[in-house]
This record gives C-alpha cells, sequence and structure tokens, in this order.
C-alpha cells in the first residue's frame, strides 16, 4: 500500500473521530467507552505484538506504561470529557497547538536554543488556539467557565498528555517495536479506564445502548485504534520524519464535513479566525502547509 494514502486513510479516520465520539457519549459513559475502546484494541494488536516480541528491560516497561498514561488515559480522559462540553470542531485545531507546546517543552526540559523564526510562528498558533479556547468569553458569557471554555481547556489538557507521550515516546519507538508498544500501552491503559467503570455502571448499564453507543465502540476499537495505528505506523516507516505531520491538516476538514450532518455543529467567526492563525503560524515556523496532501499521492503515482 502506499505509504502516503496510508496517512491520509488514517487522517480521515481521526479527523471524524471527534463529532462522531461526541454523537456516541451522548449514550454511552466516556471511561467504559474509553476501556472497550483500548482494550479489544490491545487485542487486536496482540497477536502482532507477540508475533514481534522482543525482551526489553524495567526501564523499557515503564516508559511504555508512561507512553500509555499520558498519550492514552490522559490524552483520552480529558478528550472525552471536554467533548461533553464543547463542540467537536474545535478539538482538531486546539490539537493541532502540539507542536506549539512541544515546542515550549523543549526549551524548558530539553535546553534547546529558540530559533526567531519558530518561536514567532508558535506564537501566532498559540494566539489562534487561545481564540478558540476563550472564544465563548465573546460569543456567549454565560457559557464561562463551567460551560465551553472548560471543555476547550480539557481539550488543551488531552493535547498536553499527546505532547508528553511524544517526548518518552521518541528515543522508546527507535528501540522497541511500534505495535510491541501499542499493543501493551493500549491494553495497560485500558486497566486505568478500568478503575472508574463501576461508578459509571451503577447509573448506567449495557441495556440502555444505543446506536450512538455502537457507532462509538465500533469506530474507536476498528477504526480510531486498530486500523489508523496500523496504517499510521506503516505510514511513519516508509516517510521521513517531517513529511508526516503534513497529513495532521485533514482533520479540521473531515471533522466540519462530518459533524454538520451529525451534531448540527457549523464554525462560527472565531473557530474560523483562531484556524487561521494556527495554520499561518504553522506554515510561517515549518513551511510545509504548502505541501498538501492529496497533491502528495498523485504525484507519487507518476
Amino acid at each position: 500500500m502506499n505509504p502516503i494514502l496510508a496517512l491520509i486513510i488514517t487522517n480521515i479516520i481521526w479527523g471524524g473521530a471527534s463529532p462522531i465520539f461526541k454523537f456516541a457519549l451522548e449514550n454511552i459513559p466516556p471511561f467504559t467507552l474509553a476501556f472497550i475502546r483500548f482494550f479489544f484494541a490491545g487485542l487486536i494488536f496482540l497477536p502482532i505484538a507477540l508475533k514481534n516480541f522482543q525482551k526489553i528491560n524495567f526501564k523499557r516497561w515503564i516508559e511504555i506504561f508512561l507512553v500509555g498514561f499520558f498519550g492514552i488515559f490522559i490524552n483520552i480522559t480529558f478528550f472525552f470529557l471536554g467533548l461533553k462540553k464543547t463542540e467537536s470542531i474545535n478539538v482538531p485545531i486546539i490539537a493541532s497547538s502540539g507542536p506549539v507546546f512541544l515546542y515550549i517543552f523543549s526549551i524548558l526540559f530539553l535546553k534547546e536554543k529558540p530559533k526567531l523564526k519558530v518561536f514567532a510562528g508558535m506564537i501566532i498558533s498559540l494566539i489562534g488556539v487561545l481564540t478558540i479556547v476563550l472564544y465563548p468569553l465573546f460569543f456567549d458569557g454565560k457559557k464561562i467557565l463551567f460551560g465551553e471554555i472548560e471543555g476547550n481547556f480539557f481539550i488543551v489538557l488531552a493535547t498536553l498528555g499527546t505532547v508528553i507521550q511524544t517526548l518518552i515516546g521518541k528515543d522508546l519507538l527507535k528501540k522497541v517495536n511500534p505495535y510491541f508498544v501499542s499493543a501493551f500501552s493500549f491494553l495497560l491503559s485500558s486497566l486505568l479506564f478500568l478503575i472508574f467503570v463501576p461508578s459509571e455502571l451503577s447509573s448506567w448499564s449495557f441495556s440502555q445502548l444505543t446506536i450512538n453507543g455502537w457507532v462509538g465502540i465500533i469506530y474507536g476499537v476498528f477504526f480510531s485504534s486498530a486500523i489508523a495505528y496500523f496504517l499510521y505506523y506503516y505510514g511513519i516507516s516508509k516517510l521521513e520524519g517531517q513529511e508526516v505531520g503534513i497529513f495532521t491538516y485533514i482533520d479540521p476538514v473531515v471533522a466540519v464535513i462530518i459533524a454538520y450532518p451529525l451534531l448540527g455543529e457549523l464554525p462560527n467567526f472565531w473557530y474560523i479566525l483562531g484556524s487561521i492563525f494556527v495554520f499561518g503560524g504553522i506554515y510561517l515556523a515549518e513551511n510545509r502547509v504548502h505541501w498538501h496532501p492529496i497533491k502528495k499521492v498523485i504525484n507519487s503515482y507518476k
């Protein structure tokens, strides 16, 4: 399979995740859905992981656990909690702030020297993220703190979980098979979700499961986890690392396309303004927005 096409499919799946999971959370509790999603996705990856079994030391197991803790448990916990309070189309734009936080952390903790052009681009992107996170202040004052702003802030925390996962997993994935890491980080993190499931089942039961919940379960286990991660790891194994990030620009487009018929969500002025700042800042910092994914896949067949 063409690696570029694999990454396009991956980001189409991940782009649709926020509206589809918001639709699912109208019926099924967040920790129950998270446990089912990652436990069964982990089981799907387990045969591949065992086939590529590696003897690793205790330190590597701790790193695998931390990858799951921050990249799955923290990320998905705040992702689901945020989805219940904010519009799903906000999620992929706020998540695009990942490079901003990664850049800040690299300066603070890795002692990397800031570059003026990159710094300016990251600041512009950060302004865009803050515009989307805080727009209810201007759009609807009644939503302050306990409404949409809180949901947007949860999505920021979810993004921070992914950033920390990236910092921890950067070295790990060079030395341990990625499917091995996925299987065991999925399974270990699902046990953390399981801690909160009994309290949810005290007021909800599987007999209440509707089409909303089934869509979330099927999409979460098979599409957003198993298929997407498999294609993602295949794609990044064939392409340069700096080329992989361009495909995330697909996510917000897919989210908007799905969110309107499914949830009735449409971009407002603040969403559009914030998006311009986010992607304008990334363009200034990285000069790669013009490498459009569709153009790349067409060129790859020439």
